[in-house]
């Protein structure tokens, strides 16, 4: 379940604190069920009132993508430790550090590329008004994401 979690990034910055706001706010029980036991994957069927066939397809591609989101993840961690050491060194290395710092940036970017591109292929699976709601509450947010930790239904900010 760990790693469903964590490749529903979508999901977990979906549910930010304007989303949480929102979904109390419609007195949806399910919807409010599913945030307080956590639950990413019943918040995303109720929410967006899926069918057994959306949600199955949608979470077969959670599934799929979990292995590639947890190793952006790690690499994007790795790299930010290296380029942490380097800035903590006794000698600092200008170039060494600015290297490291796009390193970490290219990666972000693959990160948000690819999260992008699995927010898009999971709104295709929901109804026209589903999907577009969703790309709207989720495409921008995905940048917010820290990458420091496996994603939650209460944006992580863990810190860099």
């Amino acid at each position: 379940m760990k790693h469903l979690i964590a490749t529903v990034v979508l999901l977990a910055v979906a549910a930010g604190a304007t989303g949480f706001v929102a979904f109390r706010a419609t007195g949806n029980d399910e919807v409010a069920q599913a945030l307080a036991k956590q639950d990413a994957m019943e918040w995303l069927r109720a929410d967006f009132k899926l069918t057994d066939a959306q949600f199955a397809a949608i979470k077969k591609l959670h599934d799929a993508y979990s292995v590639v989101c947890e190793e952006h993840c790690r690499e994007i961690m790795r790299a930010a430790r290296v380029r942490n050491e380097l800035k903590a060194a006794p000698q600092t290395n200008a170039s060494a550090i600015a290297t490291a710092d796009r390193r970490v940036e290219e990666l972000r970017l693959v990160c948000e590329s690819a999260i992008a591109t699995h927010v898009r292929e999971c709104a295709a699976h929901m109804s026209p008004e589903a999907g577009r709601r969703y790309l709207a509450l989720v495409l921008p947010k995905i940048k917010d994401f820290d990458h420091q930790a496996p994603p939650d239904l209460q944006l992580n900010k863990h810190g860099h």
